[in-house]
């Protein structure tokens, strides 16, 4: 591997053996769930809202290496910032933050499953505050 590969590597790891922002909110403003089925990863992420920034965000669940590492650095990104900017992030956004932009077909749900999550959530935030959110949701349901 080269130095590169070999660092982000580590990262993967280390997010996924520690991640970040594990955990519950009580009663949360946004929450979520999905999974994936055919490998077993399974999130739920839970945000408070305030000011129309998500000031706080966790998340709880199971997971691949990639799934969890991707979930945990989405959290870290998502973490402060406005629920536009947030509507924002793209999936080249997270995986580019652990070297993943050529992740294989085949692993490309276990990396993109928090971010599915992530729509959805402020999709359905969204919706009830009766704001136009169904490009959000297109958006989310046509990630991979």
């Amino acid at each position: 591997m080269s130095s590169n590969a070999d660092i982000y590597h580590e990262m993967i790891v280390d997010y996924s053996r520690h991640p970040s922002n594990f955990g519950k909110i009580e009663n949360p403003t946004i929450q979520y769930h999905d999974s994936n089925p055919l490998c077993g990863d399974s999130i739920d992420i839970f945000m408070n809202v305030e000011n129309d920034s998500v000031s706080d965000i966790k998340f709880h669940g199971r997971g691949c290496a990639i799934c969890m590492a991707c979930t945990s650095v989405l959290t870290e990104i998502v973490k402060g910032k406005s629920i536009e900017d947030a509507r924002k992030i793209q999936k080249n956004d997270v995986l580019g933050e652990l070297g993943l932009e050529n992740l294989q077909a085949v692993r490309i749900k276990c990396a993109l499953l928090s971010l599915k999550v992530l729509k959805y959530g402020l999709y359905s935030y969204l919706a009830s505050k009766d704001a136009n959110a169904d490009a959000l949701k297109q958006e989310a349901s046509s990630l991979y």
